[in-house]
């Protein structure tokens, strides 16, 4: 049984993401996997790449073969590099994380000082005042 190291696509239309699977070669793109081996988002910047280094490189070892996309995936993470004996590849570029949204609220209510201020807020309507001519309508009616 011939296996392969292959991507299964996951995700809408036109917002992919991929699981890096072990399969049999002749199942087919998203059908049953052997092993999940990581995650790939190629629509975030930089790229997410997650892959389980040493389940990859135990596959690698029993004649597994990647496939093209694949394979260069394992070069950027250098898990292929590990496996082949060669030298390591620069870093991954890594996502800076996210500000805490909780932090970043607490800190504009303390530079606004708690009050609000300037144009943003508009004046409440005052209610009209009633004429003194709609009670006489009223009487001469009545």
């Amino acid at each position: 049984m011939a296996v392969k190291i292959k991507l299964k696509r996951l995700g809408k239309i036109r917002s992919p993401h991929y699981r890096i699977v072990v399969a049999d070669s002749r199942t087919r793109r998203d059908g049953r996997a052997i092993e999940e081996l990581g995650l790939y988002h190629p629509v975030q910047n930089p790229s997410r790449i997650e892959v389980d280094s040493e389940r990859v490189q135990y596959w690698l070892g029993v004649g597994a073969q990647p496939t093209e996309p694949v394979m260069a995936i394992l070069k950027v993470t250098g898990d292929w590099q590990k496996f082949k004996g060669l030298p390591a590849p620069p870093p991954m570029k890594v996502a800076e994380p996210k500000p805490d949204k909780r932090a970043l609220f607490e800190a504009a209510a303390k530079e606004s000082g708690g009050e609000p201020r300037g144009e943003a807020i508009t004046p409440k309507k005052k209610a009209e005042k009633k004429t003194d001519a709609e009670p006489q309508a009223a009487s001469a009616e009545g």
